[in-house]
């Protein structure tokens, strides 16, 4: 499954475009390397999202079927290893 598609299945973004745009502006790493969003997913793939409100890393540990996918079953196909909100005194900082 594309990258994307999965991003949007599994509700880490709301939209297929959404996770398109943060692909092409390389905050998107899989297995540690900046991925494309047609990249295919697999199993076990360690997916990072680095964006400047929020890091958020997590393991795929299923890959839907489907098109559609429900909340409960978006829950199960992801394993969160960590979910950050940055703080804006942060963000501030890094300016």
């Amino acid at each position: 499954m594309r990258l994307d598609q999965f991003l949007k299945l599994s509700r880490i973004v709301k939209r297929r475009s959404q996770a398109k745009e943060l692909c092409d502006l390389k905050v998107v790493k899989v297995n540690g390397q900046v991925a494309k969003p047609s990249r295919e997913v697999k199993v076990g793939d360690t997916i990072e999202i680095d964006t400047v409100s929020r890091y958020v890393k997590f393991t795929v540990r299923e890959i839907p079927s489907g098109k559609n996918v429900s909340k409960k079953k978006a829950r199960e196909l992801i394993e969160i290893i960590e979910d950050k909100k940055k703080d804006i005194r942060e963000i501030i900082d890094l300016l």
